[in-house]
């Protein structure tokens, strides 16, 4: 399956360039996990081969973020919130958490966004729950795209310095993967722990 994605991402790339990067990058960031660990480190062998520039392809990369997030926002912000409104009961989320998630990102959308896009897939999935809690767009918009450009960098950048061993990047940042989705989980546990013991007492 990797090998798959690696082919055609490389290909993708190989065919139209710069635009590639942006549709590539737009897709990992509306919430489907298309890896970035593939497309900017290769994105950065090419600069390493003086086919793209380190800035034009990191800020290509750090464009399709933005867009992909747009999309993803878009979703949660008309389809997600009565969605959840609905069927929320039933994983525990109420109007409680609603007006606690509402809060929150009104007061600290902007440090919660930028954050976000520099870890590994928080990254991809963040853009959703901005939108259910209808963080401030224009807001949302900029640190979304300033979160994500040292994400590109650092990304293409170390695909440039490995040159043609780019892909020994992935094994590390798949580690990493496991390392976040493993502290998601328990944060999870530990909410759903903390709400069933609260329900309880009262």
């Amino acid at each position: 399956m990797v090998e798959a994605i690696v082919e055609w991402v490389t290909r993708v790339i190989g065919a139209l360039g710069y635009p590639g990067v942006v549709a590539l990058m737009t897709i990992e960031s509306a919430c489907i996990p298309l890896p970035s660990e593939i497309i900017m480190p290769f994105s950065g062998f090419l600069v390493a081969r003086a086919t793209f520039n380190l800035h034009w392809a990191s800020l290509a990369g750090a464009l399709g973020c933005l867009i992909g997030s747009l999309i993803a926002y878009t979703v949660g912000y008309y389809g997600g919130r009565p969605l959840v409104q609905r069927y929320g009961k039933y994983v525990l989320i109420g109007e409680r958490e609603f007006a606690t998630a509402d809060r929150w990102f009104a007061r600290r959308g902007e440090w919660t966004v930028f954050i976000s896009r520099l870890l590994p897939v928080v990254r991809t999935f963040i853009s959703l729950p901005a939108g259910i809690a209808r963080m401030n767009l224009g807001r949302f918009a900029l640190y979304s795209f300033v979160g994500s450009v040292p994400w590109c960098y650092l990304l293409t950048y170390v695909g440039f310095v490995l040159g043609s061993n780019w892909r020994r990047i992935s094994p590390y940042m798949h580690r990493l993967d496991v390392v976040v989705i493993a502290g998601l989980v328990l944060l999870l546990a530990w909410g759903i722990s903390r709400r069933l013991r609260a329900a309880k007492a009262k």
